[in-house]
């Protein structure tokens, strides 16, 4: 599958179950673990995890292999691992204290100002 189709892909399954506050973040500079990490919220832990389970059927329906699914027994934040996307579900006081749109560009002002 292609990268933009597997985008689309997590995208439309975060969308179908009404995930909320949606964030792309392109971080293929910045890490070689993955090229985009997508940020979405949950209203509940049932939410988050109703959320993380859409893309993993999503995924296996459309024969992509996912490397990795984590956190879905608490439901305070489930990432999915589709190799060269990531997705973190989480609830909204989760992904408040973790704030990790805000962590992945403030590595990039770090590596903007080290050269």
């Amino acid at each position: 599958m292609q990268f933009e189709q597997l985008k689309k892909l997590a995208l439309d399954a975060i969308e179908e179950l009404k995930g909320e506050d949606v964030v792309v973040l392109d971080v293929k500079d910045k890490t070689s673990v993955m090229d985009l990490m997508i940020v979405a919220s949950g209203t509940s832990s049932q939410h988050v995890k109703s959320i993380a389970s859409n893309i993993y059927t999503e995924a296996k329906k459309a024969g992509v292999s996912v490397l990795g699914q984590e956190g879905e027994e608490q439901g305070e934040w489930v990432l999915v691992d589709l190799g060269d996307i990531v997705i973190h579900v989480m609830q909204p006081h989760i992904r408040e204290h973790y704030d990790l749109e805000k962590l992945w560009s403030f590595s990039e002002e770090q590596k903007s100002h080290s050269g």
